[in-house]
């Protein structure tokens, strides 16, 4: 009985003892860090970072060097993965084995991995530049609607309807037939010819980040508005209203900290459509201008040739996937571990 007593008054919190609690933050990191694929997803994205960010260091060569003698060759292990490449020498065979590519040379003769290596950064770009157009402009549309409310609302949300409507790669396919003309020659002077020269100097990217950045706030300024509304009226933002703090920090300090989560989950979600959309763009010839590799146009290149010579879009494509399923990965860990009912639910 006195063993009982002793067990339960050591249970008791004693007054004036710290009790040491866990923010939510920290109890956030830790369901991300607890799930295994999250942290998988995670660490693919910082590899293909570090490969972006050092790739002219990593890659043995040049993205552009092309080597005609070495034109659609492999290494003798590429010819093994892939049987249908019968190496010179065997019969009915027509594969070069140069053991000078890893993972062998194109049509033109230039390293498939250097290639690759400088095409990471290509998607890395349309990772990072979709996400900061969507949050700057959608996140701030999103929240002076949902607070404000009234004409200011209803006319932001039917602009975002009417650009919602309209679909991206629609958009993106006619922005680069208006500036870049197959045919014909733009007139010096002009707009269209400044955006064309401008686009020609970033290598293809402009368009395509501008048609991305256009388009990808809809969403995000929809999913923005749907979570301000319910949270304007909570008793926090209701206090302080009453206490006689401005909308503007109103909206910063006590609305947008709290609708954060799902915002990020979804825009971490959405980062793999911009990537897709940039791969099949490049895909169809409307991507990055040649020679600047990008991991669609490599697909697109290697698909005429994908009987004979597999090499040269399968491994583009496996880069591609592990790409986008990283970010999924990461976004799926982020959903779980921003969701205030997980908290506590661990084991």
């Amino acid at each position: 009985m006195a063993t009982q007593t002793q067990s339960s008054e050591a249970n008791v919190i004693r007054l004036g003892e710290r009790v040491q609690g866990e923010s939510l933050l920290r109890s956030s990191m830790r369901r991300l860090l607890n799930n295994r694929m999250a942290v998988f997803g995670l660490i693919v994205i910082i590899g293909f970072i570090l490969i972006a960010l050092f790739a002219d260091f990593i890659a043995p060569y040049d993205y552009a060097k092309q080597t005609l003698s070495a034109a659609n060759s492999a290494p003798t292990w590429v010819t093994r993965v892939f049987p249908s490449m019968i190496p010179v020498g065997e019969e009915r065979g027509f594969v070069k084995v140069n053991e000078d590519y890893a993972f062998g040379a194109d049509h033109l003769g230039r390293d498939i991995l250097s290639r690759l290596i400088y095409g990471s950064r290509v998607s890395l770009l349309v990772a990072i530049v979709g996400p900061i157009v969507a949050l700057s402009v959608g996140l701030t549309l999103g929240l002076i609607a949902g607070y404000v409310g009234g004409r200011v609302d209803n006319f932001i949300m039917r602009v975002t309807d009417i650009m919602y409507a309209f679909p991206t790669l629609l958009f993106i396919i006619l922005l680069m037939a208006f500036f870049r003309p197959s045919t014909g020659q733009l007139e010096p002077g002009t707009l269209a010819y400044s955006l064309n020269r401008f686009d020609a100097s970033t290598g293809g990217m402009f368009f395509i980040f501008v048609g991305i950045g256009i388009t990808s706030w809809t969403q995000m300024a929809r999913l923005t508005r749907g979570q301000v509304l319910s949270v304007r009226e909570q008793e926090y933002v209701v206090a302080a209203r009453a206490l006689g703090v401005k909308d503007r920090a109103i909206m910063l300090r006590h609305v947008l900290p709290n609708i954060l989560g799902p915002i990020i989950v979804a825009e971490t979600l959405t980062i793999p459509a911009y990537v897709s959309t940039e791969a099949f763009l490049s895909f169809i010839g409307l991507g990055v201008n040649p020679p600047m590799p990008s991991w669609g146009s490599m697909i697109s290149e290697g698909a005429s040739v994908i009987s004979t010579y597999p090499n040269q879009a399968i491994f583009p494509a496996m880069f591609l996937f592990f790409f986008i399923f990283a970010f999924n990965f990461l976004g799926d860990g982020l959903r779980d571990a921003l969701d205030p009912r997980m908290r506590g639910a661990e084991k």
